[in-house]
């Protein structure tokens, strides 16, 4: 009886979880108009934030930020080489860890958008694939390859079985409304002919047969086999339209700026732009759209793609790199999000009516319930256009979206920022007594340089050959540095003995050191992007033994392209000597080589806080301009809660590491270009990534993040690997924060103001309630002005860390004029 009795209370007990996780189950469909959630339609507005691209302690403040920025959802990738660096040795703690992100998105009410792929590009290092795949038996990438599509299998099913035991699908009552297979495969099909075709439709056999309960999405696939949704990706989405009328029109990728490479400059994309891209995509019957990227992040480690992508991945994002909100873009785009939230229900039952004005001009309104909104969308470059609507003249600047949710009163127009303008500052790490920037003292060693012993062996070797060999194929990407050595006799009478001779070395890597019997010949790297080069160099060569050290250097592996897999890396010859002179060549490709992966600080764990190599560091006679030497520092915690960087400026090439945790891959001795910075930035053009740039003729980097969760309460242990050779002696530790903000905002407005970090407002510079003039920085009163704007003003915000204007002249004036249209200049200090 006892027995029966538990059975049928565990019977019970089952019953009622079972009931309750249905109970909260979300039933995700969609129609033709948009994503529905428990049958209603739902606008959703997502923002793309990477988990390995931040810290599991941003995570909360991130979403945090998105969701006041009006957003729902938060998308991410899945980076498989990130969790599965060697065969079915999987990682998923720290900043890998997709559960806790997951279910993060979940605690603050968000839904989810999980980009399986599980190809993931992103300018992600080998496009998110792990380096192993290359070296598998007949295998190609991304087509009807067995050997790929097995392993591609075991990891996606890992995915999604990881979220189905931890209930995060909306089908389970967790906060994944969408999952994605593959990726922008359609941009690159048509190489893999019929290959191609079957691959796609078996990715979607696949995703279908996990039966997960919630859609499933194809970027880029126009082709997408139903029930997958094929959707949009780039910098404008408003003429897409998906391949089946049951299916929403859904912009997985609105692009917010541009990654950037190393040599290259600043790419921005303004707020003005970006929200017309918006604004037309929803004016033409848009239901979802993702910013890629709404926080960049900081390519940490060796996970920065390309190759040749910056440690930084700020992306010109809503959130910037270190989480602060960029403005005024994050702000202008929090307002055109309030606003469309607000009548997402006209908009996705609405009936729609379009009328075309003609030049580019058009309106679109939508009707439902005795409720109306109307788009006013002016794609023309040039002009400003005012058109009738319903027997009101409206103008709408150039370029632009002006927005009717009542279908009379103006409300928003893209062209007009009412946001602020966020200045942002550097401030020095101080010492204990805060009264003066703390000076770092710095230790060295050099590295190793490798050569071959007496008997022709080198410690730690991994393979020797009589040719020479792809990089990847020896060091699955395990590092960056591969040492290619070889040695050769020259005998008396020998045309090369004792001469000074050519060194020529033509190699697919993307930096190559050489030495020749330990001394340091020279450092070379390829230009413009490209991915091979010939690296010559005079070289004096001895009667007797000679030995060739090569280092090839990677800076990042490809991640987009049809057989990407296939592009040669490291040094694939022909190495020569050459007597130009003599007209002699003597060819080493098929010498005896010996292979050795990575350098020897590493293996000596010198990057590391705990290492059993403490000693033989020199704190005398600090190197300068000397490739392949270690340096070692200290630093306190900078006081508050402001994002950390470390300035590098002075250094050449290398990696650091803070207390033991990559920061990424540093290079700020390389200078973007001059050129290609204008003086005036204007919205009214399509974007492409190349606009707006600034940073000309400065180093590409020169501060890198570091997280506060990397940094000790007390002291600190920052470590650098300098390749090219520079000089430690003017890097520094700082913090970033809101110096001060200013803003232009329209009448009938409602302006934000904030600082950040716990800062608060000291001072009002400027504040101009009429027709003030100039821009930021520069603010010049106007003819027209209200006299007690400024004391409104400093009593709302002096003291604060935020506060709200209202910006009307019930509030600032009066003015005792009359404009057209009056506006308030704003410049306060933080």
């Amino acid at each position: 009886m006892a027995t029966t009795r538990c059975c049928c209370v565990l019977v019970l007990g089952f019953a009622a979880l079972l009931f309750v996780s249905l109970a909260s189950a979300t039933e995700v469909s969609y129609d033709g108009r948009g994503i529905k959630i428990d049958g209603e339609r739902k606008l959703i507005l997502s923002g793309a934030i990477h988990y390995p691209r931040s810290t599991p302690e941003m995570w909360t403040s991130l979403f945090k930020k998105a969701k006041e920025g009006g957003l729902n959802a938060i998308e991410t990738y899945v980076f498989w080489n990130a969790h599965e660096p060697l065969p079915r040795q999987y990682d998923f703690s720290g900043n890998l860890d997709l559960v806790r992100f997951i279910k993060t998105i979940h605690d603050e009410g968000l839904f989810a958008i999980l980009r399986i792929g599980p190809y993931v590009c992103a300018e992600w290092n080998y496009g998110g694939f792990p380096v192993w795949l290359h070296n598998i038996q007949n295998i190609t990438f991304r087509t009807n390859n067995e050997a790929y599509k097995n392993e591609m299998k075991i990891f996606t099913t890992l995915i999604v079985d990881m979220m189905r035991h931890e209930n995060l699908f909306a089908s389970q009552g967790g906060p994944i409304i969408l999952a994605q297979i593959e990726n922008e495969y359609g941009n690159i099909m048509w190489k893999y002919g019929q290959d191609g075709k079957d691959y796609v439709q078996w990715c979607a056999d696949l995703a279908q047969s996990f039966n997960i309960g919630v859609p499933w999405i194809m970027c880029q696939q126009g082709d997408a086999p139903q029930p997958m949704i094929n959707t949009c990706n780039g910098f404008y989405c408003d003429q897409f339209s998906p391949n089946n009328e049951n299916s929403p029109k859904i912009w997985t990728e609105n692009w917010s700026g541009w990654f950037k490479d190393w040599g290259s400059q600043d790419p921005h994309r303004t707020a003005q732009d970006l929200a017309f891209a918006v604004g037309r995509f929803f004016q033409l019957g848009g239901s979802l759209m993702n910013y890629y990227m709404y926080h960049g992040g900081t390519n940490f480690g060796h996970t920065a793609g390309g190759p040749y992508i910056t440690t930084s991945y700020d992306y010109d994002a809503p959130l910037d790199e270190y989480g602060i909100p960029h403005q005024p873009k994050w702000g202008h785009l929090k307002n055109l999000h309030v606003l469309l939230r607000a009548v997402e229900k006209t908009l996705l039952y609405g009936y729609r009516r379009d009328i075309d004005y003609g030049n580019w001009m058009s309106a679109t309104v939508y009707s439902y319930e005795g409720k109306c909104v109307a788009f006013l969308g002016n794609s023309n470059r040039k002009l400003d256009i005012t058109v009738d609507f319903q027997g009101k003249n409206y103008t709408v600047p150039k370029w632009s979206v002006t927005v009717l949710p009542d279908c009379y009163t103006e409300v928003y127009n893209t062209a007009k920022v009412n946001s602020q303008t966020s200045i942002l500052v550097k401030r020095p790490n101080q010492a204990d007594d805060g009264r003066e920037p703390y000076k770092l003292k710095w230790v060295w060693r050099k590295e190793r340089i490798e050569d071959i012993k007496k008997n022709g062996l080198v410690p730690d070797s991994v393979l020797t050959t009589n040719k020479l060999l792809d990089q990847l194929s020896v060091t699955n990407d395990t590092s960056d540095y591969l040492w290619y050595m070889t040695r050769f006799d020259l005998q008396p009478g020998d045309p090369f003995c004792g001469k000074v001779v050519t060194l020529h070395v033509h190699t697919y890597g993307h930096v190559l050191h050489a030495f020749v019997n330990s001394k340091f010949i020279g450092t070379q790297f390829a230009k413009d992007g490209k991915y091979e080069f010939v690296f010559e160099k005079n070289v004096q060569l001895k009667q007797g033994t000679n030995d060739i050290s090569l280092v090839s250097a990677t800076v990042g592996l490809p991640n987009y392209g049809a057989y990407f897999e296939d592009v040669k890396t490291g040094i694939h010859g022909p190495v020569q000597l050459i007597d130009y002179a003599a007209n002699i060549t003597k060819d080493l490709s098929s010498n005896e080589w010996i292979y050795k992966v990575g350098i020897e600080g590493i293996r000596m764990q010198l990057n590391l806080v705990h290492t059993p190599h403490q000693h033989y560091w020199h704190a005398e006679a600090l190197p300068t301009n000397r490739p392949f030497v270690w340096y070692k520092t200290t630093f306190p915690s900078p006081l508050g809660t402001d994002p950390v960087v470390v300035d590098l400026l002075g250094l050449g090439k290398g990696e650091a590491w803070v207390n033991g945790k990559s920061i990424g891959r540093y290079w700020p001795s390389l200078y973007a270009g001059k050129d290609g910075c204008p003086y005036k930035c204007d919205y009214n053009q399509s974007y492409s990534g190349s606009q707006c740039q600034t940073n000309c003729g400065q180093s590409t980097q020169r501060c890198y993040h570091i997280p506060r969760e990397f940094l000790n309460n007390r002291e600190n242990v920052l470590v650098l690997f300098e390749e090219f050779g520079g000089t430690p002696d003017v890097v520094s530790v700082q913090t970033i924060t809101v110096g001060s903000v200013c803003a232009n905002a329209n009448d009938g407005t409602n302006l934000e103001l904030s600082c950040q970090g716990g800062r608060v407002f000291s001072d009002i510079k400027f504040a101009s309630f009429g027709e003030p003039q100039g821009t930021c920085g520069s603010f010049k009163r106007g003819s027209c002005e209200a006299p007690w704007a400024l004391s409104f003003i400093k009593n709302r915000c002096l003291g604060r860390e935020k506060c709200v204007i209202p910006v009307s002249e019930y509030w600032l004036g009066p003015t005792g004029c009359h404009a057209a249209e009056y506006r308030l200049a704003v410049e306060a200090v933080c």
